[in-house]
């Protein structure tokens, strides 16, 4: 039987410059950002950029700006979303950016979708703000309509929220990119998961809530007719990273009081992190580096860590 930590992918998600993990220059986040790429992109999968214009009032480039940013300047990874909140966009535009993207990047793009959570953002930016069952319940129309305007040509849909008549796509992505849909709602979410995921993104960061999550999944694929080892499995996770334990603790602080805490500790104790994650069943971990825009602990991960999963 294969080691499931050598089936382990890493992608790379910068840090915001918000309060979570320390302030930005403006005036040097061009050649701060391009500096760690460079180093990111020779060894890790994917990239993958958040969807929020104001979490922790921090600093912020929005998300699909910044990742068409990132394509065009690094051709290697597969590029992603972590992810886009359906309500933030009109779903037909966001169908179309998604296909222009795949187009110009050479199909490397993963559209990661989800029905948002963060009230005081939405608020801030004029959006409404429903029950989360009505946000999912959009999020799982959305997606279906998104996938009717990648195939047909021209497209019609008719749903609750969304509708399409005689729409073009054109150039229609091929491949169509695949969806990830984050979340850990039992109820309504990962039905949602079950049904149309490609990837589903697990929020959860302790190893028995990963593993009920799953069995709740499992659950509801069953329910639907499918396989749940058809759904790729991901996680994130924020990283304090360095050679003695202690520092890494020390660094994080309070942080590991947090309801999800991060990781902190040393390259043996993540690399046994990253192992238990990939005998749980996941597949690809996204991290995020606590460093933000220095590279030594990213370069302590990728000379001790990542080659054990290679």
């Amino acid at each position: 039987m294969a080691d499931p930590s050598r089936q382990l992918q890493f992608g790379y998600s910068p840090p915001p410059g918000d309060r979570e993990m320390g302030r930005v220059d403006p005036a040097t986040i061009v050649s701060d950002l391009d500096g760690v790429l460079d180093l990111v992109a020779r060894h890790f999968g994917s990239i993958w950029i958040s969807d929020h214009m104001m979490e922790h009032s921090g600093y912020r480039l929005e998300c699909w700006t910044q990742l068409t940013w990132i394509a065009a300047r690094h051709p290697e990874p597969l590029l992603g979303t972590c992810v886009m909140a359906n309500s933030y966009r009109h779903p037909p535009m966001l169908a179309k950016m998604a296909a222009t993207l795949q187009a110009l990047s050479g199909g490397r793009f993963i559209l990661g979708y989800g029905a948002g959570w963060l009230e005081s953002e939405y608020r801030g930016y004029g959006y409404d703000f429903p029950p989360a069952p009505a946000r999912i319940a959009q999020l799982e129309e959305a997606i279906r309509m998104i996938r009717t305007l990648w195939s047909d040509a021209p497209a019609t849909f008719e749903g609750q929220w969304y509708r399409l008549e005689e729409a073009w796509c054109e150039p229609r992505p091929d491949p169509a990119p695949p969806i990830l849909i984050a979340g850990d709602g039992e109820k309504y979410l990962l039905r949602v998961v079950a049904q149309h995921a490609d990837w589903w993104l697990s929020y959860g960061d302790r190893p028995d809530k990963l593993r009920h999550k799953l069995a709740v999944l499992a659950d509801h694929c069953r329910d639907v007719g499918r396989d749940v080892g058809e759904i790729r499995k991901a996680t994130p996770m924020t990283v304090y990273l360095t050679p003695r334990e202690a520092d890494a603790r020390a660094w994080a602080g309070d942080r590991l009081e947090a309801e999800h805490p991060p990781f902190a500790g040393d390259p043996a104790h993540l690399q046994d992190r990253l192992t238990e994650l990939a005998e749980l069943g996941f597949d690809m971990v996204q991290l995020r580096f606590a460093g933000m825009f220095g590279t030594a602990d990213i370069r302590l991960f990728v000379d001790e860590v990542l080659p054990a999963f290679r």
